[in-house]
């Protein structure tokens, strides 16, 4: 087992202090809703994508009362284009959660945070240093990297042992200061998103250089060390577009779980002879098969073959969903593909 490095947290706190990050919007505030709603749109998002969406959320729901009070299809409408949507629902259910158990405040400790839908212990860790000054520590990915390397921590974090292994080291880091909490784990998440990348790391420009383990090796890229890796897989599937002449388009509510769970979509076919069956015979010689589009998520590639035709209002199969006018389906939640697809037939 490595040891606590010393002096460890006071080169992050002022290396924080004079060349971290300072202007992203949800580091001028420690109202716990701001904070979480940008924690919670930071995982496995870009800071640069998340900064449009978190000023137009917060422009609709100012607070968890608001959040908490909006309609499901409301918060997936925002969200729509961000991905992971399980995400906004868990946002949605634990606004409404912080409202019900807890008179609308957020617990202030890490603990009782963890109590909460969608928040893990990263993530509790994160509000209570930011907002309550909890002496606490993070582990999320960034960090993990930060922490492995200087450590030169080379068990294998596929394993749950070794990961708690990692958390206790990374609690035994934390500044003995409260007061020094918020710019210890902001200079730790902007050290791992700045300075200790992945791949080509600016090792000298790291305030822990002179103590990194990995550094002195020069093996920065062997580390964290994660052997077990998921698998990638892919579908695919056909997408009918039913369209009036109107402008008109067919959607359907998808199920709870699985692809887009939740998200409005056009009908899904797991084939085209399925789509096919599900439309009347005299409708097949019109359909269109548009341009296939290949769609990425974090370990699925998804080949959707969107296939067009355009039908009267009144002539319609007997698929699940109802027509959206040209004005209504923008505001729906969507998945970021269909949206592209409508809007490019809107255009």
């Amino acid at each position: 087992m490595t040891q606590p490095v010393p002096g460890f947290a006071s080169r992050v706190v002022r290396w924080q202090r004079a060349h971290g990050r300072h202007s992203l919007p949800w580091q001028q505030t420690r109202d716990p809703y701001r904070v979480w709603l940008s924690e919670v749109m930071l995982q496995q998002t870009q800071v640069t994508t998340v900064l449009g969406y978190y000023a137009k959320f917060l422009e609709r729901f100012a607070d968890v009362a608001a959040l908490a009070a909006a309609d499901i299809d409301d918060v997936f409408s925002l969200w729509s284009g961000l991905g992971y949507y399980s995400r906004a629902r868990n946002l949605h259910r634990c606004a409404q959660e912080v409202m019900l158990k807890h008179g609308g405040a957020f617990p202030r400790s890490a603990q009782e945070l963890q109590t909460l839908p969608g928040i893990g212990r990263s993530t509790a860790a994160a509000i209570a240093a930011f907002c309550f000054d909890e002496r606490i520590a993070i582990l999320d990915g960034n960090v993990k990297r930060v922490l492995a390397r200087v450590l030169a921590f080379d068990a294998d974090l596929a394993t749950a042992t070794n990961e708690k292994l990692l958390w206790s080291q990374a609690q035994a880091l934390v500044p003995a200061r409260k007061d020094d909490m918020p710019a210890y784990t902001q200079g730790l998440m902007d050290l791992g998103a700045t300075v200790c990348l992945a791949r080509s790391p600016s090792c000298l420009l790291c305030p822990l250089h002179s103590q990194c383990g990995a550094a002195a090796a020069g093996k920065q890229e062997n580390y964290p060390v994660k052997t077990r890796k998921l698998k990638r897989s892919a579908q695919s599937l056909w997408l009918l577009q039913l369209r009036t002449k109107a402008g008109h388009v067919w959607l359907d509510k998808r199920p709870p779980t699985g692809v887009w769970a939740g998200l409005y979509c056009l009908p899904v076919f797991d084939s085209r002879e399925a789509l096919l069956s599900a439309l009347p015979p005299a409708q097949h010689s019109k359909l269109q098969d548009a341009a296939p589009l290949l769609h990425v998520l974090t370990h699925k590639d998804l080949h959707l073959h969107p296939v067009v035709v355009t039908v009267p209002k009144t002539t319609m199969a007997g698929l699940p969903g109802e027509w959206f006018a040209e004005g209504q389906w923008p505001v729906l939640g969507l998945p970021a593909p269909i949206r592209k697809l409508l809007e490019a037939s809107a255009g």
